[in-house]
Order: structure tokens, then sequence, then C-alpha cells
């Protein structure tokens, strides 16, 4: 049992999850989704790529929509080729369709993922060429990174990131409300429509203790102004709790 009273704001599914997790380690949560996933119209760009997924050396999902949505659009057996997420909770979308993904064993970050011995060993090939599948915008640092090391990227966006609507003034009167002290995000995205939803309320949000991803979302908070941020990283349960545990109110 710990004094954290924290506000999620993953979707709506995750974010029940995540609850459960905290709630049997004796977290009290509350949520409020600040990201809801629309995918994009289905285009021939789409389909062409999925048709020539051969010709990329390894292919990286960025998310677990990604690979719902991936899985979605594929009409044919996936080609043996590498695959990799960024983090577990991705990787098991996947291997339920029975891909072998790989995916770091600690931390679900870039910098994790451009670790992985399977990874150097793909884009080490000659001509080495990569896919990203994402929503629109994010993970720039990881392209840019595999561009560095000699690999060609190319991105295919899925789908959009949007801020549920709610009333003025919703999330400070949630955490009024729920006593809440801490406020969890999962991403940079999240993180701007957590500025966006608080608008002029942002200088008493800013007050909580942040939990964030990354050290990319990190560097965002504090330069918002957010006065204490905790970098958990990684954007997991388990990962979360650490940063909850080792964190004083």
């Amino acid at each position: 049992m710990t004094d954290w009273r924290v506000l999620l704001t993953r979707p709506a599914e995750e974010s029940s999850a995540l609850a459960a997790t905290l709630s049997e380690a004796g977290i009290f949560s509350s949520s409020l989704p600040l990201l809801d996933i629309e995918a994009l119209p289905v285009t021939a760009e789409q389909h062409a790529v999925f048709r020539d997924l051969g010709r990329y050396s390894a292919v990286i999902v960025v998310s677990k929509p990604a690979a719902r949505l991936a899985l979605h659009l594929l009409d044919q057996p996936w080609p043996q080729l590498p695959w990799f997420s960024v983090g577990a909770a991705t990787a098991q979308v996947l291997a339920d369709h029975g891909l072998n993904v790989h995916y770091p064993p600690s931390g679900d970050d870039s910098e994790a993922l451009l670790a992985l011995p399977a990874l150097r060993e793909a884009i080490a090939r000659p001509g080495a060429r990569v896919l990203i599948l994402r929503g629109e915008g994010g993970r720039e640092l990881l392209a840019e990174r595999l561009r560095e090391q000699g690999a060609s990227v190319d991105y295919l966006e899925l789908y959009r990131r949007l801020l549920p609507v709610y009333d003025a003034g919703a999330l400070m009167q949630r955490i009024q409300l729920e006593r809440l002290n801490g406020v969890v995000v999962s991403s940079g995205q999240g993180f701007l429509h957590l500025q966006a939803l608080a608008g002029e309320d942002w200088p008493e949000v800013a007050q909580l203790p942040l939990f964030v991803p990354s050290p990319r979302v990190y560097e965002m908070a504090r330069a918002a102004g957010a006065e204490k941020v905790v970098d958990c990283r990684g954007a997991s349960a388990a990962a979360l709790l650490v940063a909850l545990r080792s964190s004083a109110l």
C-alpha cells in the first residue's frame, strides 16, 4: 500500500488494465483518457507496402494500435523477416498471430530498442531498409538513429491520436474530486493533450508529480514548466510501479 493517488491518461482499455495492476499493488488510480485512436482511411499505399514487405530488412511496430491495424490490413501470410517492437505488450499482440518479435528485455523506449543485437544485425546488411509502422508523427529519434547507422527508413502511418472531448475544467475537477497527487502520461502526444486539456489550470496541474515514459517526454514536461517529473524509463505497468515505489510524496 502507498499514499499515491494517480491520474491515468492512456486510452480507456489500456487505462483499465493498468488500473487493475495498480490496485493489486495497493495504489489508487482514476482514469481520464487523453488519447482516442482513430484509424486512418485505408489507402492504396498501405496495401502496396504490405504486399511488398519482403523488401525490408526489418519491420518495427511502435505501439499496440499499430500492431492491431497492421494485422487487420494484411491479407496474405507474413513474410519471413525480422520483426521488432518497442515494448513487450506490442510484441504480444503480434506474437498472438504467430510472429516471432524481438523487443528490449528491459526498458521500452527507442534507445532500448536500438541497443538490441538482433536489430543491429538486421541493419548491418548492405542496403538495409527498415519500415516503421506508427501513428501520425512520433519516433523521429528512432528513424534518425537508424539512418545514422546506414539504414534507409520508411514510415507507414496507420492511425491518428485525438484528444477526447471534455467539459472545460474537467481535468482539475477530477484531480480535486479524487484527491489525486500524481499524473501519469504514456507518450509525448499524451503530455501535449494533458496541457491542452488543462488550459488555464496548467500552472496548478504542473505542480503535481508527473510520471513519464522516457527522457524525451521528461524534457518536454520540464520545458513546459512541470515542477516534478519522474522518468519511468518505460511505459509498462512494471516500470510505473518501480517509479511510484521509489518516489517520495
